[in-house]
């Protein structure tokens, strides 16, 4: 259990700087779909209604709230990993929930504004966003928040604390007799 928390909190942060492209994709549809769940009954409360989720008002705001707070948190870099996985969770019930009712025409909601209206052709179209988002999550839950996140200006922080003595390779090369370039040493 203690490597999975490790693995959780400590992602890896030195992946191109363009993740973050990436992250703020994902994390800011998020944050405007979850205002859109309080802005419009229709998004939230009553869209879970419809549904049939249980306890539509509490599941709207929950799902609301994590998908606010979780969006901004993507957004920063800040505990990519933790907030990847409920996203993750969210998109399979969100495509769980209504997919295979719009496959078989019994959704309770409007039906696509467009053919195709139902069967396979109607799902692999409805299920474009919620599959960006499983992949997006399941990217940043492997490969981390990248360099520009504030998970890793906590892990340079964190790594800077341990070690007060500069590493051989944090200093310049130096020129060796034989014209090699070798790293300074510390050891005196």
């Amino acid at each position: 259990m203690a490597k999975l928390w490790s693995w959780l909190l400590h992602p890896p942060v030195s992946g191109p700087r363009a993740t973050t492209l990436i992250r703020v994709m994902a994390g800011t549809v998020f944050l405007w779909e979850g205002i859109l769940k309080f802005v419009y009954v229709n998004q939230g409360v009553g869209r879970f209604t419809k549904l049939g989720l249980p306890f539509p008002v509490l599941t709207a705001s929950f799902v609301g709230c994590l998908e606010i707070v979780g969006g901004l948190l993507l957004v920063l870099g800040l505990g990519t990993r933790l907030i990847a996985i409920p996203f993750i969770v969210e998109m399979v019930v969100a495509i769980l929930s209504t997919k295979p009712r719009l496959f078989l025409g019994t959704l309770p909601l409007p039906p696509p504004p467009a053919p195709p209206q139902v069967g396979i052709w109607a799902v692999l179209h409805e299920i474009r966003s919620e599959y960006a988002q499983i992949m997006t999550s399941l990217f940043l839950l492997i490969a981390g928040p990248g360099r520009w996140s504030l998970d890793a200006v906590l892990a340079r922080r964190h790594a800077g604390s341990r070690d007060v003595s500069p590493s051989p390779s944090r200093l310049p090369p130096v020129r060796q007799a034989d014209g090699l370039v070798a790293a300074r040493s510390t050891r005196a």
